[in-house]
């Protein structure tokens, strides 16, 4: 069983350089482009089923996929991205935000903790690989939800898990 996970296509929050989570900002024109060329690579992929988190950068992104592949695309709120709380929107080098990320037990701005994050992801994907067996999947998601699936599969350091980001409409493919 293979689980592909990619991230969104880009936003103008990325193109920017902040902070992106939970506000639910629309792709780029080079973000729809991102999702086009991710859709051709996917389409030579045994991809069954996408799954994609229900904020619009990443649905968009898996309708492009979903159209090429005509395989079924559903909505999994738990793939939301990181809730950054007052962080949301900052530019990636603030010093406060750079300060709170180092930790993955403070709440992010107020809002989730990278801890927490793991907390309904890999309950997710235990679900999915019980649930699925036997099928690949696609997961459409975040920068941050990324990295917290790459740590489901992989041991990390701190920095290692910070750095583990994708690029936009990178697909990564783990195997169960």
């Amino acid at each position: 069983m293979k689980l592909y996970v990619t991230r969104h296509g880009e936003t103008i929050v990325n193109a920017q350089h902040r902070v992106s989570g939970r506000g639910d900002v629309p792709l780029t024109d080079r973000g729809r482009a991102q999702a086009q060329a991710l859709a051709q690579r996917a389409a030579g992929e045994p991809i069954d089923l996408i799954l994609a988190s229900p904020l619009q950068r990443a649905w968009e992104t898996a309708q492009a996929v979903a159209r090429v592949k005509e395989i079924p695309l559903l909505a999994e709120p738990r793939l939301m991205e990181l809730d950054y709380g007052s962080y949301d929107l900052v530019d990636i080098d603030d010093p406060g935000f750079q300060a709170v990320r180092r930790t993955f037990t403070r709440r992010m701005g107020g809002g989730e903790s990278v801890l927490q994050a793991a907390a309904r992801i890999y309950p997710l994907l235990d679900e999915l690989h019980g649930r699925y067996e036997g099928q690949n999947l696609l997961l459409v998601c975040h920068g941050t939800v990324c990295r917290v699936i790459h740590s489901y599969f992989h041991d990390l350091t701190a920095q290692e898990f910070w750095d583990s980001i994708p690029d936009n409409c990178e697909l990564r493919c783990y195997e169960w």
